[in-house]
Order: C-alpha cells, then sequence, then structure tokens
C-alpha cells in the first residue's frame, strides 16, 4: 500500500482532488492537521465527488501520530528544495510521498527529518517557485504507479 501524506493542506479542492486521485490509485490517503478548512466543505465534496466512500482516508492531530500510527519505512518529501528528481527513484511498496501545504511547504522540522537523499523534486523552469499541489501528487503518484506497472488497475 502506498501512502500519499498532504502536511496540513490549505486548499478544500486540492484535497478534493486528492481523495479522487487515491480512490483511482487504491493508493491510501493522510491529512496532517490541522486543516486549512473544515472536512466537511463543499467545495472539498465536489472535488472528491463520490470517492470519500472508494478510498482510505485517514485523519492525524500532527505529524508524529502520523509517523506512530505508520511507522513508515521510507519518506519521501517532494518539495522545490529536493536533490533527487522523483523519476529517477525505485519506489517500493510502503513507501510514503509526503507533500507540504500549499502555502508554506512543509516545517523545517519535518524537512530536517528527511534525509536529503529523499528530497524529491519536480523539475521546472528556473525562477518559478512551485506547482500546484494537486498537479504535483498527480505526477508522483503516476510515476510511482507506474513503475508499478498500474497495479490493480483494468
Amino acid at each position: 500500500m502506498i501512502h500519499v501524506v498532504l502536511h496540513n493542506p490549505k486548499i478544500p479542492p486540492n484535497t478534493g482532488n486528492e481523495i479522487r486521485l487515491s480512490a483511482n490509485m487504491g493508493f491510501k490517503l493522510h491529512l496532517i492537521e490541522p486543516l486549512g478548512f473544515d472536512f466537511e466543505e463543499k467545495q472539498l465534496r465536489r472535488a472528491g465527488l463520490d470517492y470519500h466512500d472508494l478510498t482510505r482516508v485517514v485523519r492525524h492531530q500532527n505529524y508524529d501520530a502520523f509517523l506512530e500510527q505508520v511507522k513508515p519505512k521510507r519518506i519521501f518529501a517532494i518539495t522545490t528544495k529536493g536533490t533527487t528528481r522523483y523519476s529517477d527513484l525505485s519506489y517500493q511498496d510502503e513507501d510514503v510521498l509526503l507533500f507540504g501545504s500549499e502555502t508554506e511547504g512543509l516545517p523545517k522540522a519535518v524537512m530536517d527529518s528527511i534525509p536529503e537523499a529523499n528530497r524529491v523534486l519536480i523539475p521546472m523552469q528556473p525562477n518559478n517557485r512551485s506547482l500546484n499541489l494537486s498537479n504535483s501528487v498527480s505526477i508522483v503518484t503516476y510515476e510511482l504507479w507506474r513503475q508499478f506497472d498500474f497495479n490493480g488497475a483494468s
């Protein structure tokens, strides 16, 4: 099982999109609080459509609670400060893909806990700040799923 983790997401449609994406890939979605919105917000429900029942979404009070519950073997932080391209990795079952909030990225303490080799970047043109969170998650998760030969797809 692959774990997609959104740390303190702020924009409901992004999280709704990830609910839908995780359902379609068979991945588990983790949301680390605080969330920047009410989980019942209309925009979240609209973006996730009826996929809430088709995916596994787990909310955690904080990053430490996530670590305690999941006990991940490998965590990859997706960040503009990464040193390894997402496409250069060989992913394994039970890997964690960790994404920061749309406005702040990952907190320094969380980033400092991730080995530099596991700080992953998505290449983009110079002088651009970042990609949309929803797009970033899609790019990286599809590469991982491709490496697993789209396991579970019809």
